[in-house]
Formats: structure tokens, sequence, C-alpha cells
């Protein structure tokens, strides 16, 4: 039976070309859209989770508050419930950079600079303020020069560090080490000369294309120099080799309570966050994305399926003699409706094979011109084909049962 509904099916396709096409692209479009999402969403997330590999798994964060569980609640005075919790200080982080179980604790903060050269001006260029270690946390080495040293650190020389696409921006064929170049920061009209001792060229991973022009200077020279804002610093902490994570965050713990005076009942007024929590926030959000998606995607199979109900109308209406005559010879009512489900399903099938095509260019596409490595995964596969075959199961059991329930007398009376 299988065999035969398959045959009748694309026999009927065959005769109605146009209005099958039509249909069938309804199909392969929500299929599509499906497809190259998933494999946009695979290739993001695959580019996150290597850069926290190799940035280090066990790495930690101290920051002022939890990001990964931000409510958006107030007191009534417009500020955030985290806002009256203290600052971490760049004390906190040398004491926790002198603890057994600490490698590197290196003071993080970011900022957005303006950068100009002999009439050069690149403007929002996305910077870190960090203490010299910050290079154990930041995939990439350096092209030329060197990186700071913590004596530059103690002493807030003005000393940045460039990326190879802002030197390509701002000196052109020159060598930018030892150029000097003016950094303008924030609304404080802070207008500095700081001087290029390196350049770094980050490794590749999904944002090294999206962020080309970034710069890092000394905190201390971010906070004496340009006048920056000290209420998002964070410590980046590298935990020594084989030391379990639950030890690290034991010590940290301990210590940050004792500076703070924090009692035994008192909760922490800090946080701090592993990469695996950083991951799994953001599977939480690709997961919101990729549900936003089905929901759009499933627009476009509705599309289809209304197109499925119309085609299989005219279909059972144009054939209504030859349902008569099968009926005639024997066939019964579940064989009829069976017939007509096979055919909505190889239509929409066939949809959802063409929009596997369409998809796979699509990711194909985004993959040679963006650094997101876009890849379909085989769950992508067999959800976009499941979702068509059940759209054309859904929308053509109308029609089918109608071509069921026609009297074989008035079937072949029908002209």
């Amino acid at each position: 039976m299988l065999e035969e509904g398959v045959r009748i099916a694309l026999s009927a396709i065959n005769a109605n070309r146009v209005r099958t096409s039509l249909t069938i692209l309804g199909v392969a479009i929500g299929v599509a859209v499906v497809v190259t999402m998933a494999a946009l969403i695979t290739g993001i997330r695959s580019s996150v989770l290597e850069a926290f590999e190799s940035a280090g798994q066990e790495n930690l964060i101290v920051t002022r508050f939890d990001m990964t569980d931000v409510r958006i609640v107030t007191d009534g005075s417009g500020r955030p419930p985290w806002w009256n919790k203290p600052k971490i200080t760049p004390l906190e982080a040398e004491r926790i950079g002198r603890l057994p179980a600490v490698r590197e604790a290196i003071v993080d903060f970011d900022m957005s600079l303006s950068i100009s050269y002999a009439g050069r001006r690149v403007r929002g260029v996305q910077a870190s303020a960090d203490s010299e270690g910050w290079t154990g946390y930041t995939i990439g080495d350096f092209s030329a020069g060197r990186n700071f040293i913590r004596t530059e650190v103690e002493q807030a020389r003005g000393v940045i560090v460039i990326s190879t696409a802002l030197a390509e921006e701002l000196f052109g064929s020159l060598d930018p080490i030892g150029k000097r170049v003016r950094i303008a920061s924030g609304r404080r009209a802070v207008n500095e000369l700081f001087t290029v001792i390196g350049v770094f060229d980050i490794g590749d991973n999904v944002f090294s294309d999206v962020v080309q022009h970034f710069a890092v200077v000394p905190f201390t020279a971010a906070l004496k120099r340009l006048k920056a804002d000290d209420m998002f610093f964070q410590v980046l902490v590298v935990p020594e080799e084989g030391v379990p994570t639950e030890i690290v965050q034991d010590q940290i713990i301990s210590l940050l309570r004792t500076l703070r005076g924090l009692g035994p009942q008192e909760e922490n007024n800090f946080a701090i966050l592993q990469s695996s929590q950083l991951v799994d926030m953001f599977n939480q959000l690709t997961g919101v994305f990729f549900i936003v998606m089905l929901a759009l995607s499933s627009v476009g199979l509705m599309v289809g399926g209304v197109g499925v109900i119309g085609i299989m109308l005219i279909s059972v209406t144009e054939r209504t003699r030859e349902i008569g005559v099968r009926k005639a010879v024997g066939a019964t009512r579940r064989e009829i409706l069976w017939q007509f489900l096979v055919e909505a399903g190889v239509l929409t099938f066939l949809g959802g094979a063409s929009g596997m095509i369409l998809g796979a260019v699509a990711a194909e596409l985004v993959e040679r011109a963006t650094p997101i490595p876009a890849s379909i995964p085989v769950w992508s596969v067999l959800a976009a084909l499941t979702m068509a075959l059940l759209t054309g199961m859904l929308f053509g059991l109308l029609p089918a049962v109608r071509a069921s329930r026609l009297d074989p007398v008035d079937a072949l009376r029908y002209e």
C-alpha cells in the first residue's frame, strides 16, 4: 500500500507541476530556516566553547555581582539590587593572587576609547584595562613588540598594546612600535598620549572578525590617566594546575569575607563565576533563540500546510471519478484515506528535502563569508524532515477524510 501510494502521489505531482512546486516551495522555506538557524547556532556555540576551553575551563571570575542571575528589580530608587555592594578593588586582586591555589589574579574592566595618530582617528575601540598577566587569559600571540610589565603597571605608565587590525588602520605600513597615540576616553574630555609597545594578534574564533579594533592598557593608567570608572572591576583568576575548582573558590571566599569583615550570618557581597556558568548562560540564551527560531520557521510550515490543504482538496475534486472507480472495485475507506495521506506526506517530504538543500547552501555561504563555522547538525535534519512529514499528514488529513467518505455511486456520476 505504501509503495502504491507513493507511486500514485508522484504521478499526481508530476501531472500538476506548477501548483505542486509552489506548495513544495512554501514547505521548503520553513525547513530551510530551521536548518540554517540550527547551523548558525551550532557554529556559534562551538566557537564560544572552543574559546572558553582555550582560555581555561577551570578559570574563575570574581565580580561585584552574579551576571548570570541578574533580575530587573529595584527598590524604588531606580537602582539595581547589587548597586550598594562594594566594588572589587586592586588590593583584593593582589591578595587573591597570593593564595596558594591561585597562579594568576588579573585585574580587568572594559572601556571604549578613541585613538588617533597623525590625523587618523579610530573611534569605538574596545579596550581592556588589565594587569600584566592578561595574556594568560586571552587567546592569541604578539606579532610585534611586547606586553607591559609589572613595573609599568605599578607606575601607571602610558603604554598600550593594540590589535593587528587597529595597527594597520592607524599606521598603515609604518612600524607601530614606539609610536605615540592620542587617546580620548568617555565624556570626561580626557586626552592623553600613550606609547604603543606591542601588537597582539587575537586567536581565531567567532569574535575575531567581529571585534577587530581592540586595545589593552594597564589598569592603573586607565584609572589615573584616562579617569576610567572602576564600577565594574573584576578579577580573572587562573588556578594552579591540578587544583580543584572547589578549593580555589573556598580560598577566595574565605579571603574576601575576611577582608570585608563579613560575619557568619551575612551573605557574600561579591560573586565568583566559573567559565562553565558562562557557558550555561550562553546555552540558555541560544536555547531561547532557538525556540524563537522554531516559532518563526513554523509560520513558513503553516503557509506550506495551508498550501497542502488547498492542493489536496483540488486533487480530491479532480479525481472524484477515480475514487469512485477504486471504491467500486473494492477499495476500502481506509485504503482511500491512506492513499491521500501518503500523497500529502510525499508532497511535504519533497518540500523538506528541498529545504534541506537550501539550508545546506545557506550554511555553506555563511561559513565562507563569516568566521562562524556553520555546520548542519544531524538532529536538525531529522527534526526538519519530521516536521515536514507531520505537516503533510496533519494538513492532508481533512482532504483525505473527505475523499474516503465519498459515495461511490455519486463519485462515478461526477463530471
